[in-house]
């Protein structure tokens, strides 16, 4: 059976409707996707932002906003300070990003005494339904760290792991991606890949499968890697999680799909933190604002049960 974000969203009805704190809510298409996702049951919101601004885009998209709880800080900055510190005290599940610009939101993300640092790196990862594909791919980082090191790639891993297991996937197959699948010395993004592959092999990072390096093809198309005698690879067209050798890579496949695939479905989270991060573009559609929010949603559940 196909999985998708039908399934996602089955999940979070199964662990019970969530709780996201939004910061600076004055926001018309945050707004829009915090309703439709406590319609679907996925989450309530805590509304933290300008009051009267909140009240007056409700009131022009119709929307009943005193079915949610809102904190009224017209300061954009003291307000996304008051939505994080929600998430640290434990009195909501996420965070997500509303009309503030990203460094500040990022500030109050990493802020030493109210925000959700865990010790390690951050990182992003995308979560895409693809129509040709018959299970969901994780692509990562294709938005936040710009030219990860080796050290870096092993906590991407980590990050992603906890992702892919919310969604169902017990035993992730990463796919460390280069321009060929072969070590090249002139290459070194290929020389990280097989070091990582090492590195799971040797147990440095459990809980899932990494093969690499690998091109693109090899990694999602099993036709590809039959025509090109990959079958005996650990990851042969089956890859789950595509690891980018930096941004420029990551966000150009990313953007692809979105651009150019028919029929995608998307969610993406900021990882690596206390509790799950939506951040969302202005540009993203409704229905990847609302998968972001399923995504963050089975993830913290995840990451309770993890923690308990």
């Amino acid at each position: 059976m196909k999985k998708g974000f039908d399934e996602i969203i089955s999940k979070v009805n199964e662990c019970g409707m969530k709780k996201v704190a939004v910061s600076v809510a004055q926001d018309s298409a945050v707004l829009e996707a915090v309703r439709e996702a406590k319609k679907r049951g996925i989450a309530d919101a805590v509304l933290v932002g300008d009051e009267a601004k909140i009240r007056e885009i409700a009131a022009s998209m119709d929307m009943n906003v005193d079915e949610f709880q809102i904190v009224n800080e017209p300061d954009m900055i003291q307000a996304s300070l008051k939505a994080v510190k929600m998430a640290h005290d434990g009195e909501v599940d996420m965070y997500m990003k509303g009309l503030i610009d990203t460094k500040n939101f990022l500030k109050s993300v990493l802020d030493k005494e109210v925000g959700l640092r865990t010790g390690g790196p951050l990182s992003h990862v995308a979560v895409f339904e693809i129509p040709m594909i018959d299970h969901l791919l994780f692509l990562t980082d294709v938005a936040f760290m710009t030219y990860p090191t080796l050290e870096d790639k092993v906590h991407i891993i980590n990050n992603t792991i906890p992702v892919c297991n919310a969604c169902g996937i017990d035993m992730p197959k990463v796919a460390p991606l280069a321009a060929v699948e072969v070590v090249n010395p002139k290459m070194p993004v290929t020389v990280e890949a097989e070091e990582l592959t090492r590195m799971c092999e040797a147990g440095e990072i459990p809980g899932c499968i990494v093969d690499g390096p690998l091109s693109l093809d090899i990694a999602i198309d099993p036709e590809a890697a039959k025509h090109k005698g990959a079958e005996g690879r650990k990851i042969h067209g089956d890859a789950d999680v595509l690891l980018f050798p930096d941004i420029h890579a990551g966000n150009q496949v990313y953007k692809a799909i979105v651009h150019m695939v028919p029929g995608e479905k998307n969610g993406c989270i900021l990882t690596g933190t206390k509790v799950p991060v939506v951040l969302t573009s202005r540009s993203d559609s409704f229905e990847t604002k609302v998968n972001s929010i399923a995504l963050a949603a089975v993830v913290a559940e995840e990451l309770k049960k993890r923690n308990a």
